[in-house]
């Protein structure tokens, strides 16, 4: 006897299953009995059966057979209903208590080989274990196939990846870029062009994040490389309102350079005053965002810059800011020369 439990009934997970069994039994048989569920049986009347595609293509590895019971005809299968499940329903699961599904698979995987498989069957007087025949299984083919529950996801801005309800951390670097993921019962892998960049343990519960503590140490390293960018400085030289703005701007999932590249092109349009006053009323409303402030200037306020500035062909010299200039400090000097 071999039980496996799970979570769904999805078609990923029936071949996960019959792999385990597989694997348990260390081979494959010539055939294979089932019941006409969706996962294996998409049409069955009369002598005609339609298989699962996705079924079919799990069995071919194996060259197993597949053989549907006929609708209605309990009795074909009921060596596994009225034995096996009926023998697990009133024997296993009795006053059973378990804390996940790692710990329910631990209790029955004890209880299949201590005591299930080593039972004197009343039907045939021997015990399971002694009934199996190796030789009549297939051995295994060389490279088994992939059974796992696959997903295209995409990494957002938090450095992670929703699926199946929850979400899952990937390095910072994978911002934007899209993974495979493919997850078993147990673990959640997510995949870049073929390579695993971060491996889980999955979580059956939901909308939950779950997050390794390098990619957590990444991404606020990943943070620091921007607030050390010529443009966050300059935009800092504004003054204490711009930094403390930039501040709660960090705390959003919105692109640090990139609000504060729209932010200076603002203060090119309308003058430093006018963004730090927009700033100011943007901050007591808690709207932190380029959009946020792009809109209250354009509303209330006129652009001061007529003409953009001259594009040179050189890139990183169109990239170059200029700290805001200090009047006081040219009337100090003044006064100094005067005085000398």
């Amino acid at each position: 006897m071999y039980l496996e439990f799970t979570h769904s009934q999805r078609q990923e997970t029936l071949h996960r299953c019959l792999l385990g069994a597989f694997r348990f039994f260390q081979g494959s048989p010539k055939e294979l009995g089932h019941d006409n569920m969706l996962t294996a049986v998409i049409e069955h009347q009369g002598p005609m059966v339609r298989f699962n595609e996705q079924f079919l293509e799990f069995l071919r590895p194996f060259h197993i057979n597949p053989i549907a019971c006929n609708v209605n005809q309990p009795q074909e299968k009921g060596k596994v209903e009225k034995g096996a499940i009926h023998y697990i329903r009133h024997n296993f699961w009795p006053l059973r208590s378990f804390t996940n599904l790692d710990d329910l698979q631990a209790q029955a995987n004890h209880w299949r080989d201590q005591i299930a498989n080593r039972r004197v069957h009343r039907t045939t007087g021997f015990r399971p274990i002694e009934r199996f025949c190796p030789e009549a299984m297939r051995p295994l083919p060389e490279f088994l196939p992939d059974c796992r529950d696959t997903a295209v996801a995409k990494v957002h801005r938090d450095f992670a990846i929703q699926f199946d309800g929850n979400a899952y951390s990937a390095p910072p670097w994978a911002i934007a870029k899209t993974l495979t993921v493919k997850a078993d019962h147990r673990r959640v892998t997510l995949y870049f062009k073929d390579r695993a960049i971060a491996t889980h343990t999955r979580c059956w519960g939901r909308n939950q994040r779950l997050e390794l503590p390098r990619h957590r140490q990444a991404a606020q390293q990943h943070h620091h490389r921007h607030w050390l960018s010529p443009e966050v400085a300059a935009f800092i030289a504004l003054g204490d309102v711009a930094k403390t703005y930039l501040e709660q701007l960090a705390t959003t999932q919105q692109p640090l350079q990139k609000s504060v590249k729209k932010l200076l092109d603002l203060k090119d349009d309308y003058g430093t005053h006018a963004l730090l006053e927009a700033m100011e009323r943007a901050s007591r409303h808690k709207a932190y965002g380029a959009h946020y402030i792009e809109n209250i200037l354009y509303q209330e306020m006129t652009p001061q810059r007529e003409h953009p500035p001259v594009r040179l062909k050189q890139q990183h010299l169109n990239q170059i800011r200029l700290d805001e200039p200090s009047l006081a400090e040219f009337d100090t000097f003044v006064i100094k020369r005067n005085k000398s």
